[in-house]
């Protein structure tokens, strides 16, 4: 496939197994096949190469800030590549038809800790891109839709399987505890890339089936213990009896507040439209914002975004923590194609503001949950099932930035729970929002999807294009100022440490089909 165009069929593929939550898998766990440590040949060094990328998105406020960063308008075209490492195993075999890399790297005390699409996790040299050390699982058959990837705290690596938890020394990735009894039959599997602060380790599985969907947990980070366990799909009401595979869960890393809190974003209740209209009922918590308290796991509060939900629209992206006019707020998106302010203490929506293409059909769900809904098939909707928003947000000062997909598509019928046939191109755009009004600042369209979520280094907001393109934009004007030809397509966050830009380039347009040439990429600022 030539890695310069998508076709909407390669789109779909890509999509059922990377971001869209609820597609496919069997929803049981089963027994994981045993992972092993395999040494590299070099040693972390911060020689040549400093900086840091913590967190899966920057920081615990999930800002997606490259604090300590010296990328910016000045040098970022002076930006070469340093060095490729490319994936072995399963994931560098061209097996998966939509890619192998979809997690955020985390740069920490010398080292890129990265994890695939088939449950490996790579420790890599931050200055050479050469391996440390290796924790090879090789799990194709069982992995889930993805992003997967690991949080990195007190010297220990966290990540997941699709069945089970595990801990490793950093260092030289020893396997510490492995947990593999964290989910019963209907809760789906694991595919998050878990957050760790303050002791705890948090994940959620990715979808469930039937009431009490997803699960949420906290681990204990020193043993692997559960602390506590919260259901995402609430209640007995007709609606929640009906919900099919895909019901809840959540896929984005969680935000951990300094008020004691964690916040996820809920996926979808994957059901059809003629369920949604027959049995309309909010199904709470699906497509939400829930706060709860981060040592109980008691629910504080939640925002629904949209109730009763039937196109697959998820609302979740990872929380942000923000203040406006010194009140602690929360910024949250989804595929619904939304950007939403919230009260950070109460849930209290503050404002709501469209991104990206819309075509009129947004209260759908809620006139079906009203008993007023008209819709009739064929009906095509946008932003899409795949988005929207379906990539996390960035926040500095007063502005928020986020990248859309605008794709339409149409159900053929209602008796499905997602839309299949395309309506149009793929395309997107990158925008800028007052953090305080809501209103856009600037909207620029770009002509592919923009997949590598939005990042801050100084002056600039990057980003990266599905068919392997690295783009800066102006911070202030949304102008386009930098652009990097990647070595094949990338449907990856990025992270920003110093003076580089990590980039996980494992998209399915490549070489061989499944991202054959999967590879992790280093981009410095040449001197």
């Amino acid at each position: 496939m030539d890695p310069r165009r998508i076709t909407v069929g390669a789109l779909l593929l890509f999509a059922l197994g990377l971001l869209v939550a609820g597609c496919g898998g069997s929803g049981t766990p089963q027994a994981s096949t045993a992972c092993k440590t395999v040494a590299g040949s070099a040693t972390a060094s911060t020689s040549g190469a400093s900086g840091s990328w913590p967190y899966s998105n920057g920081d615990l406020a999930n800002a997606r800030v490259a604090t300590g960063s010296a990328i910016s308008s000045g040098n970022v075209s002076r930006l070469t590549q340093a060095w490729s490492f490319k994936l072995t195993g399963t994931a560098a075999a061209g097996v998966r038809p939509y890619g192998a890399l979809t997690a955020n790297p985390i740069v920490r005390n010398g080292a890129v800790y990265i994890q695939d699409l088939d449950s490996n996790v790579y420790a890599l040299s931050f200055a050479t891109g050469k391996l440390l050390w290796q924790y090879q699982c090789d799990q194709p058959e069982k992995s889930g839709p993805g992003p997967n990837g690991v949080a990195v705290s007190g010297g220990r690596v966290y990540g997941l399987t699709p069945t089970t938890a595990f801990a490793l020394s950093a260092s030289t990735g020893r396997k510490i505890w492995v947990k593999s009894d964290l989910l019963n039959k209907g809760q789906g599997t694991f595919g998050i890339q878990p957050q760790a602060a303050n002791g705890r380790v948090y994940l959620a599985s990715q979808y469930g089936s039937g009431p009490g969907g997803g699960v949420l947990i906290a681990l204990n980070a020193a043993t692997g213990a559960v602390v506590w366990k919260f259901n995402t799909v609430h209640g007995a009401e007709p609606g929640v009896q009906a919900l099919g595979l895909g019901a809840g869960g959540a896929w984005e890393t969680p935000l951990v507040g300094s008020d004691g809190s964690v916040t996820y974003g809920i996926g979808n209740p994957y059901q059809t439209v003629n369920e949604a209209i027959k049995h309309p009922a909010a199904d709470l918590y699906t497509d939400s914002a829930v706060n709860l308290d981060a040592a109980s796991g008691k629910l504080r509060w939640h925002y629904q975004g949209v109730p009763d939900d039937f196109k697959d629209y998820d609302m979740q992206a990872s929380p942000i923590s923000a203040s406006v006019g010194g009140a602690p707020v929360v910024i949250t998106s989804g595929k619904m194609g939304y950007v939403y302010e919230i009260n950070a203490s109460s849930g209290t929506l503050i404002w709501k503001t469209p991104v990206g293409a819309h075509n009129g059909h947004d209260s759908d769900s809620l006139e079906a949950l009203e008993h007023h809904s008209t819709i009739k098939a064929p009906l095509t909707i946008d932003p899409g099932s795949f988005g929207g928003v379906l990539t996390n947000l960035a926040a500095v000062s007063n502005t928020v930035y986020v990248a859309t997909i605008d794709l339409a598509l149409t159900y053929p019928t209602l008796n499905l729970p997602t839309a299949t046939k395309a309506a149009g191109s793929p395309t997107g755009e990158v925008e800028a929002l007052d953090l305080t009004t809501g209103k856009v600042e600037w909207d620029t369209h770009v002509p592919e999807l923009p997949l590598g979520a939005a990042t801050v280094s100084n002056d600039l907001v990057l980003t990266t294009l599905y068919n392997g393109e690295l783009l800066a934009l102006n911070r202030k004007t949304g102008v386009i100022v930098y652009r990097q030809k990647l070595p094949t397509s990338t449907n990856s966050p990025i992270a920003i440490a110093g003076d580089t830009v990590i980039v996980p380039a494992g998209g399915p347009v490549s070489g061989k089909r499944g991202g054959g040439d999967a590879q992790v990429v280093a981009y410095r600022v040449r001197s």
